[in-house]
């Protein structure tokens, strides 16, 4: 440590392999929150989501498609509101996430940031979703575009999620579901299977170990500080 003398030695931790490999690991089904992005009676993205569903579905995995008619602006009522406590218990309930948004004028559309700016940072003292898992698709009205799902990263990453590295964009939405709304096959069919499979591998992998994971140096830095203050202060009393 001698080499590193801005480091704080009582808040650096060495990289423990058995918190990262814990003998003890969660066996229930993985929980998984779909959101979607639009309120039309057919919404591709809602489509898109759904057929993810199924996929995680096959693979073991307990899903949960919000519904977002209802929702209100962010800011407009407060967080009691029926579909905002709704969405805000959803988020605390699920091991990961899949946002699967339209793309609209280049960027995500409204409604799918709306129910995003609903999702706190920190509630109730707990992070609801720091250290959980994330997959972004997103569905085009013509050529593929990859616009929306960058941004739904950017704020993944804000967020503090693990967002997966695979992602889905299907392009000329319109021809790629039938009359029932179900996908046809496709190789934007399969791209959806491949997230969908990372996700609930990445989910599996991180669920039980994602508060160790995103324990961050800087707060230790400043937990300790605050704990030696309270402890000089109560001395000086």
């Amino acid at each position: 440590m001698s080499d590193l003398p801005n480091i704080q030695p009582e808040a650096f931790e060495a990289i423990d392999p058995a918190k990262l490999f814990p003998a003890q690991r969660d066996s229930s089904p993985p929980r998984i929150l779909l959101l979607y992005g639009s309120l039309r009676e057919r919404s591709f993205s809602r489509f898109a989501a759904e057929e993810a569903a199924r996929i995680l579905n096959a693979y073991g995995v307990e899903t949960h498609i919000y519904d977002p008619h209802g929702l209100p602006l962010p800011d407009a009522c407060e967080a009691d509101h029926p579909k905002v406590a709704e969405l805000r218990d959803l988020v605390t309930w699920c091991d990961g996430m899949v946002w699967s948004s339209p793309e609209r004028h280049g960027a995500m559309s409204g409604v799918m940031k709306t129910q995003i700016d609903w999702i706190p940072l920190s509630l109730g003292g707990v992070r609801p979703t720091q250290g959980k898992t994330l997959a972004v698709m997103q569905v085009c009205g013509g050529s593929q575009s990859f616009n929306t799902v960058n941004q739904l990263r950017v704020l993944g990453r804000w967020m503090r999620l693990l967002t997966i590295p695979n992602q889905s964009s299907v392009a000329k939405a319109w021809d790629e579901f039938d009359e029932n709304g179900r996908m046809k096959p496709s190789p934007y069919y399969n791209r959806i299977a491949d997230v969908m499979e990372e996700l609930a591998k990445f989910t599996v992998l991180t669920r039980d170990i994602r508060d160790h994971l995103v324990d961050r140096y800087s707060e230790r830095v400043e937990s300790h500080a605050a704990l030696s203050a309270r402890v000089n202060l109560s001395k000086a009393v």
